[in-house]
């Protein structure tokens, strides 16, 4: 796949990614100093900070490896993230050897890593676009050569809605990636929840980020679902979504909703 050139102007290194303070957070070596600043700030703000967001990447895999168990065999995953090993084509393949993914982020950088990473890959895509677009992303050349929608795709919103602002309504652009799916197709998502500890100085790390953290109840949440039946255990803190291993410290804080759904005929 090619992909477009861009500026080195295109990235702005001057204030904090989310895309970055996440990969900061679990670990990772794709990320600057302000990324950094704005994570230990984050780590202070909210103590289990750290642990919550290994908690949410390991939701990923499991909601994964459940929807390809079911027989999906392609996802369409927005906001994406830098390439944190196990990715979502890698959790995949545990499953099924056919499996086609197509990545989609805002960030360059992402763009640049992903593509470097996935570039021996032929069932995959890296599309630079932004949820606040979902036509676009629906419409995309390089998405399109990956997911068929006529077949039953999953889609994934894994921390990624809580980066749009009621403004933004992010409620209409999940309708509209819903609308594009097929009967049979799955939505997996999990987002950022104020529910079980004042986070408000956690949301304040982000006001000069190049996007701004919007916490979000669980009724909130739930309605992104709408048109979706979610499969047990319903909408749970992600460390109960379906545990494989006991859950980690700190569980009953972590500020992370997660859930799985199928969609109705």
């Amino acid at each position: 796949m090619e992909r477009k050139p861009f500026r080195v102007e295109d990235i702005d290194t001057s204030r904090p990614h989310p895309a970055r303070i996440y990969d900061y957070l679990l670990g990772g070596k794709d990320h600057y100093e302000v990324d950094r600043q704005a994570g230990d700030q984050l780590a202070v703000a909210a103590p289990e900070v750290r642990i919550g967001v290994q908690a949410n990447r390991a939701f990923l895999r499991r909601a994964v490896r459940h929807v390809v168990g079911t027989g999906v065999r392609q996802l369409l995953d927005v906001g994406t993230g830098l390439p944190t090993s196990p990715n979502v084509h890698e959790s995949a393949l545990e499953v099924a050897p056919d499996v086609r993914v197509a990545y989609v982020d805002n960030d360059p950088i992402v763009n640049v890593h992903a593509g470097a990473l996935l570039s021996h890959t032929g069932s995959t895509s890296i599309v630079l676009a932004d949820l606040r677009d979902p036509q676009a992303i629906l419409e995309h050349p390089d998405v399109r050569e990956v997911i068929d929608f006529d077949e039953p795709v999953a889609l994934l919103l894994v921390a990624i809605l809580h980066f749009l602002t009621d403004a933004e309504k992010p409620a209409e652009v999940v309708a509209t990636l819903r609308d594009a799916l097929p009967p049979g197709s799955h939505l997996v998502l999990s987002h950022a929840t104020g529910d079980f500890a004042d986070r408000s100085n956690a949301q304040a790390v982000y006001n000069g980020a190049t996007a701004t953290l919007n916490l979000r109840a669980r009724a909130e949440v739930e309605r992104f679902f709408d048109g979706f039946d979610l499969i047990d255990p319903g909408l749970a803190q992600v460390p109960f979504w379906r545990p494989d291993a006991p859950p980690p410290p700190r569980s009953a804080e972590i500020g992370f909703y997660g859930g799985v759904a199928r969609k109705r005929a």
